[in-house]
């Protein structure tokens, strides 16, 4: 059986976004920096993303304090700008405490 983090008592940002049309290739880029950033970000425990009309990220956290040390790194701060100048026609974000946490899978 796969090994799974237990996120209970943790913090969950969830990003609900829908996007524009315009510069694909920017966003890209800009996705994949962000990503690679966030991992190296303490407190940071994990990711899960979907994809639809609406783009759905949800992150992991360890702390509050963690959250709002992402909010303000810079480079996050200069990716947020460039969302809301090019790259998203809405987005909303809500943060969550975890009270429980467990995962299944098919063997």
């Amino acid at each position: 059986m796969k090994k799974t983090k237990d996120f209970t008592n943790c913090y969950a940002v969830i990003f609900v976004s829908e996007r524009t049309d315009f510069d694909e290739e920017g966003y890209q880029k800009m996705a994949v920096e962000i990503e690679n950033l966030v991992h190296k970000q303490n407190g940071f425990l994990g990711l899960d993303f979907g994809k639809d009309e609406k783009r759905i990220t949800i992150s992991y956290w360890e702390t509050l304090e963690d959250i709002k040390n992402w909010k303000n790194n810079p480079r996050h701060q200069k990716a947020i700008a460039d969302g809301k100048a090019k790259w998203y026609k809405n987005y909303s974000l809500r943060i969550c405490k975890i009270e429980k946490s467990y995962d299944w899978e098919l063997l």
